[in-house]
């Protein structure tokens, strides 16, 4: 009896430094992420010239982010690498979280510090069609890769073992807040606030303020990536059962589609300029606000429609292998069914 218990104390302590090591590996992961993001995301006064919009021939040099957009982002990325840590550790590799679903949330990570912390964020400042691309890149790029990424599960193995208990019985025991989640990813109210997010700030007024103010310019890369999120998520939801069937999918993105590329050509078919304070940047780039403009309104048009394009045609071929699938499980049973009849007679 001593023995065996002697045992299991020893295998409670081995477990318990195995879970130990496991945590500081996580960290140790997280501070190396940490590390990496804040060399890359420097802030760009020390990269670069301050309050100078930058020209064609120094352009390469302005490297760097905004410290509250550096925030922003570190969190989720240092929480997701240290929740996939975890899960990996106890459930085993690409477990919870599959190796793809990673490399999703890592591409997609890769293209938010090309929004924001590589030159196209210093070109963005001179020129409006710069920053079309950037807004492009953290809605059609980032949002979409980082919803296949599935971050939920791993953020909530961040926690310890009885800290995600509490927060799933924190979940249950309010049903409100479950209905008010509900209420807000629904498919209309999230196509309506990401529509109202991408026009309001292509207003002159709110434009002008977010390219005059670095934190009124991180609220906006904020709303876009958010809402952006949101829509994806309610599009492409990698994690549960589906909310949205594929034909209401299709709807989803084709209204989407429409209200884009009808921004894009109010843009593109301007007769004169909407943003005066990209005139030195343009002037400096050898072109004029109004050529600028209709570039920007054209990458919006046409590029990113095609991403909405590519989205459906997805949605579509999703929707064709489920139907075969269904029609050929309804086959295998009715032949089922009717080879007893078959024998019989």
């Amino acid at each position: 009896m001593s023995r065996r218990r002697g045992s299991e104390c020893r295998a409670r302590a081995a477990a318990v430094r195995a879970g130990c090591r496991g945590r500081a590996a996580a960290v140790r992961a997280a501070v190396v992420v940490t590390a990496a993001a804040g060399a890359a995301l420097a802030p760009r006064a020390a990269w670069a010239h301050p309050g100078l919009v930058p020209a064609p021939h120094d352009v390469w040099t302005h490297w760097g982010a905004d410290p509250l957009e550096l925030l922003l982002l570190f969190v989720p990325v240092a929480g997701y690498a240290i929740g996939v840590r975890a899960m990996w550790r106890v459930a085993g590799r690409g477990r919870g979280v599959s190796l793809r679903q990673a490399s999703a949330f890592a591409a997609g990570t890769v293209a938010l510090l090309l929004a924001l912390a590589s030159p196209l964020d210093a070109m963005a400042e001179a020129l409006f069609s710069a920053h079309m691309v950037q807004h492009l890149l953290l809605i059609l790029v980032a949002a979409p890769l980082w919803v296949v990424g599935a971050p939920l599960l791993p953020l909530l193995w961040t926690l310890p073992h009885g800290g995600r208990r509490n927060v799933g019985g924190w979940w249950t025991a309010h049903p409100t807040l479950r209905r008010t989640v509900h209420t807000l990813t629904a498919p209309g109210v999230v196509l309506v606030v990401h529509t109202l997010a991408l026009w309001f700030w292509h207003f002159p007024g709110p434009y002008q303020a977010a390219l005059a103010r670095r934190p009124v310019h991180a609220l906006e890369h904020l709303s876009f990536f958010v809402t952006a999120l949101l829509f994806w998520w309610v599009v492409v939801q990698p994690l549960g059962r589906r909310r949205l069937g594929h034909g209401a999918g299709l709807l989803l993105v084709g209204a989407t589609l429409a209200q884009s590329g009808a921004l894009g050509a109010v843009l593109m078919f301007a007769r004169s300029p909407w943003y005066p304070a990209h005139g030195p940047g343009a002037g400096s780039w050898g072109t004029t606000l109004l050529a600028d403009q209709q570039l920007a309104g054209l990458i919006m048009w046409v590029p990113a429609g095609l991403v909405y394009v590519g989205a459906a045609a997805w949605l579509f071929l999703a929707w064709m292998r489920d139907d075969e699938r269904r029609i050929r499980t309804r086959s295998r049973r009715l032949w089922s069914a009717a080879r007893p009849v078959e024998i019989v007679s």
